[in-house]
C-alpha cells in the first residue's frame, strides 16, 4: 500500500468515526433520546460521513482535483456544495437510518425541507472552511484558530527550498501570463509531494517554493529528501504534457537545511504566520548554490544528522563550501543528478 493510499484510508476512517459520533450528538441535542432514535441518528451519521468522505477523498481529490483547482474559489465552493447537498438529500431520501432502526418512514413534507436546508447550510459551511483552509494553508488556519503563534515561539524545523530553474528564460518566452500559469501548474504538481510527506507549504515567492516540517514529523524516514525526489518523479511523469502545452518541461533546484526558527503571526490586514532567522536565510544561500553543483541540491550536514535513519537516497559528500554570511563556511552533501 502506497503513503498516499494509506494516509487517504487513515483520513476516511477518522472522517467515519467523527460523522457517527456527530450523528449521535445531533439525535441528543434535539432532544430524541430513545435508544431507537439514537440508532437512526447514528445511522445517518455513519452513512453521510462515510459518503461524502468517501467522494472528497477519492473522486473530489482524485479524478477531479485538476478540474476542481482550475475553477475560481466561488465556482470551486458552489460545486462541492452542490455534490455535498445533493448527497446528504438522497441519504435522507431514501431514510435508511428509519429503515435499519426498523421505525415509520417520515411522510411530513416539512421534514423534506427541513432536511433540504439543512443540507444546503451544512455544505456551504463545511466547504466555506475548506476553501479557507486551501487558500491559507490547513495547518496554518488551525494554528490562526488556536492562537498556538500568537505570541512568537521559537521552534526547531526542516526548511526546504525548491526553485524552478531557467525561469527567467521562459518568462521571456512565454510572457508574463504565460510564465504564471507555468508556474501555477508547476506548483500544482509539486504539491502532491508535499501532501504525501506531511510537509507545510510555507510560501511561493517567484519562482521558489518553501516546504517546512517540524523535527519531529521532518526526522521520520527523510521526508524532505523523499519530497524533493517525488517532486522531481513527477514533474518527469507530466514532461511529456508540459512540452506539448508550454514547449518545455519544468526542472527543479533545491536545497535543505536544519535548526531552530521564530515562528510568529505578524501584521495586522492579511495577518500572516512567518518564519525568521538564520536557518532560513542560510536555506535561501544553499539554494543559490545548488545552481552551481551536479544533481541541483545541497543539503546541510546539520539537516542529515537529524534523520532518524539512514537517508532514502544516495548522497555525496560535498565537505565544506563557502556561504555568504558565515566565515567558516557550511558542512553539505548532494544527490545525483536526475536521470
Amino acid at each position: 500500500m502506497n503513503a498516499r493510499l494509506e494516509r487517504r484510508l487513515r483520513i476516511f476512517a477518522v472522517i467515519i468515526v467523527a460523522g457517527t459520533i456527530a450523528g449521535f450528538a445531533v439525535s441528543f441535542a434535539l432532544g430524541r433520546t430513545s435508544p431507537t432514535s439514537m440508532a437512526v441518528g447514528v445511522v445517518y451519521g455513519l452513512l453521510i460521513s462515510a459518503t461524502i468522505g468517501g467522494v472528497e477523498l477519492f473522486v473530489l481529490d482524485g479524478p477531479m482535483r485538476a478540474w476542481l483547482g482550475n475553477l475560481s474559489f466561488t465556482a470551486n465552493l458552489i460545486a462541492r456544495s452542490a455534490i455535498y447537498a445533493s448527497i446528504i438529500v438522497i441519504i435522507q431520501l431514501f431514510q435508511p437510518g428509519e429503515v435499519i432502526a426498523g421505525v415509520p418512514r417520515q411522510t411530513s413534507s416539512g421534514n423534506f425541507w427541513f432536511g433540504f436546508i439543512y443540507s444546503a447550510v451544512l455544505s456551504v459551511l463545511m466547504n466555506l472552511v475548506f476553501g479557507i483552509a486551501n487558500l491559507i494553508g490547513p495547518r496554518a488556519l488551525l494554528n490562526f484558530i488556536t492562537g498556538r503563534y500568537h505570541a512568537p515561539v521559537e521552534e526547531n524545523r526542516f526548511v526546504l527550498f525548491v526553485d524552478i530553474a531557467g525561469s527567467t528564460g521562459l518568462a521571456e518566452r512565454l510572457g508574463g501570463v504565460g510564465i504564471h500559469r507555468f508556474l501555477d501548474r508547476t506548483f500544482r504538481l509539486l504539491t502532491v509531494a508535499v501532501v504525501d510527506t506531511r510537509g507545510e507549504v510555507l510560501g511561493y515567492v517567484g519562482d521558489e517554493v518553501i516546504v517546512t516540517w517540524p523535527e519531529r514529523g521532518g526526522s521520520v524516514d527523510g521526508r524532505p529528501l523523499r519530497c524533493f525526489m517525488a517532486m522531481r518523479d513527477a514533474l518527469s511523469r507530466a514532461s511529456g504534457q508540459f512540452e506539448r502545452e508550454f514547449g518545455s518541461s519544468p526542472r527543479i533546484r533545491g536545497s535543505l537545511h536544519f535548526g531552530p526558527v521564530i515562528v510568529g503571526e505578524i501584521g495586522d490586514i492579511k495577518r500572516a504566520i512567518v518564519f525568521n532567522g538564520d536557518v532560513m536565510n542560510t536555506a535561501a544561500r544553499l539554494e543559490e548554490l545548488s545552481r552551481n553543483v551536479e544533481g541541483g541540491f545541497l543539503a546541510s550536514r546539520a539537516a542529515m544528522a537529524r534523520f532518524n535513519s539512514a537517508p532514502p537516497f544516495a548522497v555525496r559528500d560535498l565537505g565544506q563550501l563557502p556561504i555568504r554570511g558565515r566565515a567558516d563556511g557550511i558542512d553539505v552533501v548532494g544527490l545525483d543528478a536526475p536521470a
